[in-house]
């Protein structure tokens, strides 16, 4: 048995996600991603079930992992009651344990979801609210979505007038003792652990790549960044 394979072994996700696959091909027959990427469930859990490190490395430091979008269509379908999904996100967590996401342009992005998603849970409670969207980051959201980020207020206001503020419903100002709830909470879980996992490894492939560190332009060209090799 292969050292990363063992190490897939500690993660819950791998023993409920992966018990006797005999490679149908139903999972990847339903995946939407499998349709856009050249992406195999069906292969990913062949190799992984094969336990060979050299195999289990490569995906480790491959854009493949990263195609995934998490949406499990994977797991109603297959015959054996594997969750292939599963699969995808200890795998996912073990690239970023070992810090090999750095080696693909997919897995270098972590650093961007870590910093605009996972910090704005710490310091708001929520993974994403309207002031996070920021234009210039996302043109994809067209011009309409600049006149709103700038009157976020007037206009989300309309659905909860405590948009920002103390009080009940959605997207409110949650008070400090619950956000140091969250926050003790991320930390005994090992979030904060992985973050500062993360940015340790980022922080090494950016002087690697050239960069300054992990500064913010670092980070915005990882974030911004395809080759167009993504099929």
């Amino acid at each position: 048995m292969g050292k990363y394979f063992e190490m897939l072994m500690e993660d819950v996700r791998l023993k409920e996600g992966l018990t006797a696959c005999m490679n149908c091909g139903v999972c990847t027959g339903v995946c939407p991603a499998a349709e856009f990427y050249n992406y195999d469930p069906r292969q990913i859990v062949n190799i992984v079930q094969g336990q060979d490190d050299d195999e289990i490395e490569q995906l480790l430091r491959s854009d493949t992992i990263w195609y995934c979008g998490e949406c499990m269509s994977c797991r109603p379908r297959c015959p054996r009651g594997n969750t292939p999904g599963y699969v995808i996100q200890a795998l996912r967590t073990l690239s970023q344990k070992t810090g090999l996401f750095v080696e693909s342009e997919k897995g270098r992005q972590q650093l961007a979801i870590k910093r605009i998603v996972g910090e704005h849970i710490l310091e708001k409670g929520y993974c994403i609210s309207p002031k996070l969207v920021k234009p210039e980051a996302h043109p994809e959201q067209g011009p309409v979505w600049e006149w709103i980020y700038e009157h976020d207020e007037d206009v989300f206001t309309r659905f909860n007038p405590n948009y920002n503020r103390a009080g009940a419903g959605a997207v409110r100002r949650l008070d400090e003792q619950t956000l140091g709830e969250i926050r003790e909470i991320f930390r005994v879980s090992g979030g904060q652990e992985m973050f500062d996992t993360i940015e340790r490894h980022s922080e090494r492939k950016a002087r690697e790549m050239g960069y300054d560190g992990a500064d913010d332009r670092y980070m915005s060209d990882v974030y911004r960044t395809n080759s167009g090799n993504h099929h």
